[in-house]
């Protein structure tokens, strides 16, 4: 093995803004109209799909606030993956962790793609010469897997779980999905456990709610209605996250006031109780080249999860409080590194699925 696994046992915030009617409701947008615009983006890929079709399952991945920080250069020997820094989030992500991270998920998808459509190659990080992330393609034999398939399948389900423990079998093969050399994954499944990382999620989203600065931040993210969504095609949707539509002008009013950490705090320890465990991935160093690698070992993790059924959201204000990272690298056995990401997964209802920008506006 070329990486510890550990098994230990056996961001984005809703809207809660009740059930008001408004005036101007028609102004809301239609969820048929944008799951039928999600869905088109989450189409399977054609019989023999071009370089622009790669492109599109590369961007179904997950990314910080649904940033979508990456630009993809396409060239007839292959594509490259750039980072948007006009999609930084400097407040969440003072040294764009978050942001190199996305990009590794979303080169881990565009691997995949390029492999089950009958493309050899290998994401190489190359920031040092070009700025990019390289994935040289020439042709082959397609191999096409269970991850691949479902990468249209997979979401960020940031709802309550059911709490059922998992198989030890179903254990060892999210460990094994995310084995990427620089890497390590440690699984927590033990109860106390979990409730430590409970606890430091909600310490750390004391921090981040208390920060005006973060707040701003994350209210330039928020998409609180179907046409909102639509229009921009990038954020946090709310209905995604099993909160109701509301106006545009009246979100971020509503936000201000019914968005308290006391209701976080019921709601992040309701979602970390009812999940069967937690994943913390840990890089080798805090550079940008390991934090690609951190990526591409989330999502591998992230799909063989939706393989087996299971569902998937991000708890992370443990790594992004940078005071808590310590107290979280020492729970997971880790003291002295740097943990990078912490997943929650368990069994659990599908939500709205994220929209993305089309591929035509993500191509450099």
């Amino acid at each position: 093995m070329n990486r510890r696994q550990l098994l230990i046992g056996g961001s984005a915030a809703a809207v809660a803004v009740g059930g008001a009617t408004w005036a101007g409701v028609d102004r809301l947008g239609s969820m048929t109209r944008y799951d039928a615009a999600v869905a088109e983006s989450r189409a399977a890929l054609s019989a023999n799909p071009g370089f622009a079709e790669l492109v599109r399952f590369a961007t179904l991945a997950p990314n910080g606030h649904n940033t979508q920080p990456w630009r993809f250069r396409i060239t007839p020997g292959g594509i490259g993956i750039l980072p948007d820094f006009t999609r930084r989030t400097p407040v969440v992500d003072p040294d764009d962790h978050h942001l190199w991270v996305s990009l590794g998920c979303a080169a881990e998808n565009l691997a995949l793609a390029a492999a089950a459509t009958g493309h050899v190659g290998e994401p190489r990080y190359a920031v040092a010469e070009t700025g990019a992330i390289e994935l040289a393609l020439r042709p082959g034999r397609a191999v096409d897997s269970a991850l691949f398939a479902a990468i249209p399948q997979r979401q960020s389900t940031r709802g309550d779980y059911d709490g059922s423990p998992l198989e030890t079998a179903d254990l060892h093969r999210l460990a094994a999905a995310a084995e990427v050399p620089g890497v390590e994954t440690v699984l927590i499944t033990d109860r106390a456990a979990i409730t430590r990382v409970r606890d430091l999620v909600i310490v750390g989203n004391s921090a981040q709610m208390g920060d005006a600065a973060f707040v701003r931040e994350l209210k330039l993210w928020l998409r609180f209605n179907p046409h909102d969504a639509l229009r921009a095609r990038d954020g946090l949707f709310s209905v995604a996250s099993g909160s109701p539509a509301v106006p545009s002008f009246a979100g971020p009013w509503l936000f201000d006031r019914m968005m308290t950490a006391t209701s976080e705090h019921a709601r992040y320890a309701r979602q970390l109780d009812t999940s069967s465990g937690v994943a913390v991935f840990v890089g080798a160093a805090a550079t940008p080249d390991h934090w690609v690698a951190v990526g591409r070992a989330c999502q591998r993790f992230a799909l063989q999860a939706t393989v087996l059924g299971l569902k998937c959201a991000f708890v992370n204000q443990p790594v992004e409080v940078a005071g808590l990272r310590p107290e979280l690298a020492a729970l997971v056995g880790m003291a002295g590194q740097r943990p990078d990401l912490v997943l929650r997964f368990g069994r659990g209802a599908a939500l709205p699925y994220s929209a993305r920008r089309p591929v035509a506006a993500v191509l450099a």
